[in-house]
């Protein structure tokens, strides 16, 4: 199977064109890497100067012409914090789409996390132990812990390598004066706790910066293809870049022009959260976000309702470490989010969405309460806030907005077009909201006592009515009169009278 990636980053734009023969193993065709640093001026200005768009756009038609070349149907185009944070992130993307037919998908830090970590897992054996991994860009730092069955924490940091090089730009040309700066810029980089209650498996450490580090430190990849890096090895790797200067580092070291003013940055941002995890080796696999977007294709294709059930999996886990941090009812939202899942496959004749789409109900559901944790008092709109301004790996930005507006209507208001959090929405967008949240509001009225009475729910369409055949132990009394009521939104989306019947088994 052959298929094509680009990595759209801060420092330099990456295509690659691989042909698998598994789902881990490949081969590649062609690559390509142009050096354009989109993140230059962004990170002090906010805006993609109009340079870099033009040597970006004539990159990807050369990147469409190779598509075209070499035969590949099935690709995947991502970027990263330079797009991600530009005001004119999203004229750019449109520019690319009209120019060549190629959807750029800005992607959060969380899911750069989930793309590095399928990469990695090609490599290293994780197992059961946390592992630690640092994802180190031109404009952020991802760190996250995880192990083989997922992540299980992770965090951005807007503190990447060409991000770095530009704040303390005026300190660049004194290299020892550059060093004492900078490691007190990055001494205020800080890893939460989670990290340090237990001791790591490993550190493993990607990123271009931190391969260049271990070939200057002349060390080689096993026969794995990953390549051990002593802590010590780096800070001496270290001393010798703030030696030099940015041109002895390009003629004596050989590294690229644009590798070798932001290496040193890279390589003290390693050595802090090496030295934070209290590692003594970094493992290198030499694979990255390019790597996981391609594994990660490939596996969608080989087996779409695989591939969506595990990316199910792993966004549920996301959004139950997100109630986690609120402190929310766990038990609760584990009981909306089944009966929510429930509800939209056996209403799909009623609703018509997208398989897709239940990812954003089931994440609506099990963090509709998270505002409570500001003040149970108009929670729903402190959930809207908490959601809308979080990420989720496996989740999207436009995502995230309708879990967001989802969330935010499963009480109180109904989703009319002119209400603010709708919006801000586009009108297909409007109508998945519209669609979701009736089936959220009768999954939350289901557990209203927060008691999980209801073992299983099954729905018969009748002429007249929806009926819910509600398997529950108890009176469920309070259940009953708060379907009534939540169940009128349903009624008015979709035409229907909505029922209550109680099985008893």
């Amino acid at each position: 199977m052959r298929v094509a990636c680009v990595d759209n980053g801060s420092n330099a734009i990456r295509f690659v064109v691989a042909d698998f023969t598994s789902p881990t193993d490949y081969s590649i065709v062609y690559s390509l890497r142009e050096p354009v640093r989109m993140g230059h001026g962004v990170f002090i200005h906010g805006r993609l100067n109009a340079s870099c768009m033009d040597r970006a756009l004539e990159a990807y038609q050369r990147f469409k012409g190779e598509m075209d070349r070499l035969g590949v149907s099935h690709y995947r185009v991502v970027a990263t914090s330079a797009i991600r944070e530009s005001s004119n992130g999203q004229e750019f993307v449109d520019l690319v789409l009209k120019k060549t037919g190629i959807q750029i998908e800005v992607i959060t830090g969380s899911e750069e996390s989930r793309l590095a970590l399928t990469a990695i897992k090609s490599r290293i054996p994780l197992g059961t132990r946390p592992w630690i991994i640092v994802d180190l860009g031109g404009g952020s730092v991802e760190v996250s812990l995880v192990d083989d069955s997922g992540i299980l924490w992770s965090e951005s940091h807007t503190m990447g390598s060409v991000r770095l090089l530009e704040d303390l730009s005026e300190t660049s040309q004194d290299p020892g004066r550059f060093r004492r700066v900078l490691s007190e810029y990055i001494s205020t980089l800080r890893v939460p706790s989670v990290i340090g209650q237990k001791k790591p498996a490993g550190f493993v450490a990607t990123g271009g910066n931190i391969e260049a580090i271990a070939k200057i430190a002349g060390l080689e990849p096993n026969q794995d293809g990953v390549t051990v890096l002593s802590v010590r090895q780096l800070e001496a790797t270290i001393d010798s870049l703030s030696r030099r200067s940015y041109r002895e580092r390009v003629e004596e070291l050989g590294l690229r022009e644009d590798r070798a003013d932001v290496i040193l940055p890279a390589a003290m941002v390693y050595e802090r959260l090496a030295s934070l995890a209290g590692v003594a080796k970094l493992y290198v696999p030499n694979v990255g976000i390019k790597e996981g977007v391609l594994i990660d294709l490939v596996d969608d294709l080989s087996g779409h309702r695989k591939h969506e059930a595990e990316l199910e999996a792993g966004i549920e886990n996301a959004c139950l470490r997100f109630g986690r941090r609120y402190f929310f009812d766990e038990a609760h939202g584990k009981q909306v989010t089944n009966l929510s899942r429930s509800l939209f496959d056996q209403l799909s004749e009623i609703h018509g969405l997208p398989e897709e789409k239940r990812r954003i109900l089931t994440s609506a559901a099990m963090v509709h309460d998270v505002g409570s944790y500001i003040s149970r008092k108009k929670h729903h709109r402190h959930t809207y806030y908490l959601v809308k301004n979080s990420e989720f790996s496996g989740l999207s930005p436009q995502d995230i907005d309708l879990v967001a507006t989802v969330a935010r209507f499963h009480r109180k208001s109904d989703p009319t077009p002119d209400h603010d959090a709708m919006n801000q929405l586009d009108p297909e967008d409007q109508e998945v909201v519209v669609k979701l949240a009736p089936l959220l509001r009768i999954a939350d009225a289901l557990d209203r006592e927060h008691k999980q009475l209801v073992r299983s729910v099954k729905v018969n369409l009748r002429k007249d009515a929806v009926v819910f055949e509600v398997d529950a132990d108890g009176e469920f009394l309070l259940e009953k009169a708060h379907f009534k009521k939540r169940g009128e939104l349903f009624t008015q989306t979709f035409g229907p009278k909505v029922k209550i019947q109680l099985r008893r088994l």
